[in-house]
């Protein structure tokens, strides 16, 4: 009797470990909706929580598999900053969207190939390389726009960040996106079943059907929650959708492709991976380019939401999505971490900020807090290992 009682306590505890930043999210929500009497979680603030943290979002779909290798990339905040201004400058002087849009995506790819480079190749520390990328590609930002702030005006471009769903019921509330959400959540649940079933099938370890059954009615009855709230507003932004396709995407590399699982065999034990036949300098290379990229294209959302390219644009951005995987449960020394971890890190510090803002919190205090939850996250991953040594 006593050990049936210790292994539930085991259960119970590990089902805690895994859901643990989900309840911090939780539980900080909760906090903040009573702090803020329920401001937090009006339309309207829902909707700007999408759409102020959708660069975050975009940078830490980079900034993951840098992160799984065991480095960072301190740049990303510049080179947001850079592609920014480059597409600011090309539409100004008469280039449409479409191709001004290619061009600065290649130029995001050009800069973290030109960083995987010399990360790669010649094994320079990626903290001295991408300390430098800051400093150029920020000091090559004030030379493109002379140290001014450069209108955008292309509506187009502009909707592609800040604009909503078509609602096809009419005005009011917006029965499109009720529709969608529904939809998502019954996709979700089937998804969860069929996982769960081919885990049984192939013997893998699952976890209880009632925690599966638990865990999937409560993120839908959120889902759902949430989706009601925004469909009283203006509906769902085109760029949560643009987020969700992409973490779908990253999601499927990581877990499923070979250069994914390259990314943990050479963050967990580089040596081991590179004896094992896996190439861990073409791993780093692309996982620098996929950043580049993955920059510019929170370059383009951030400019066309902000409808103007400034020189201080991305400022600490880097640290944001750097935060939100260590948060989310990401290694410091890299070989760990999901899309999903990140996802509820960067939503955590989302909260964190909105919440601090609406009290009238300084940035300054902001700041503070922010730097004890980092320190937190990466505490809660060091220490045990530390202790068991």
């Amino acid at each position: 009797m006593e050990n049936i009682k210790n292994h539930e306590g085991v259960k119970v505890t590990k089902i805690l470990r895994q859901y643990s930043m989900i309840i911090i999210l939780v539980l900080i929500a909760v906090l903040f909706h009573f702090l803020t009497n329920g401001l937090i979680f009006t339309p309207i603030n829902l909707t700007n929580l999408i759409l102020q943290n959708s660069y975050i979002v975009l940078l830490i779909l980079g900034m993951l598999p840098v992160i799984l290798t065991g480095n960072v990339d301190l740049s990303v905040g510049s080179v947001l900053a850079f592609v920014g201004a480059e597409a600011a400058v090309l539409m100004q002087s008469g280039l449409p969207v479409l191709p001004a849009a290619i061009i600065c995506l290649v130029s995001g790819i050009a800069i973290g190939a030109w960083q995987g480079f010399w990360i790669s190749k010649f094994d320079i520390p990626p903290f001295i390389v991408t300390l430098s990328g800051e400093l150029v590609f920020r000091g090559l930002t004030q030379i493109i726009l002379d140290g001014k702030s450069i209108p955008i005006n292309d509506q187009g471009f502009r909707t592609m960040a800040g604009g909503y769903i078509p609602e096809l019921t009419g005005s009011g509330f917006k029965w499109t996106t009720m529709a969608l959400a529904i939809v998502a959540c019954v996709i979700y649940i089937v998804m969860q079943v069929r996982a769960r079933q081919q885990k049984v099938k192939n013997g893998v370890p699952v976890k209880s059907v009632w925690v599966t059954i638990a865990s999937s009615v409560v993120i839908s009855a959120v889902v759902l929650y949430l989706s009601v709230q925004i469909a009283t507003a203006n509906g769902y932004p085109i760029v949560l959708f643009i987020m969700l396709a992409l973490c779908l995407l990253y999601n499927f590399i990581c877990n499923r492709t070979i250069f994914g699982r390259s990314l943990y065999a050479v963050g967990g034990n580089r040596k081991a991976a590179a004896l094992s036949g896996i190439k861990d300098r073409r791993t780093m290379f692309l996982a620098y380019t996929n950043m580049g990229m993955m920059a510019a294209v929170a370059g383009l959302v951030y400019a066309a939401r902000s409808a103007v390219a400034t020189p201080k644009a991305g400022v600490g951005y880097e640290l944001d999505a750097i935060a939100a995987c260590y948060v989310g449960g990401a290694s410091v020394h890299g070989g760990a971490g999901s899309i999903a971890g990140a996802l509820v890190g960067c939503f955590v510090i989302a909260i964190l900020n909105n919440g601090m803002s609406m009290m009238g919190a300084s940035p300054d205090l902001q700041q503070t807090i922010k730097g004890f939850v980092i320190l937190a996250a990466v505490a809660i991953d060091l220490v045990p290992k530390t202790r068991k040594k």
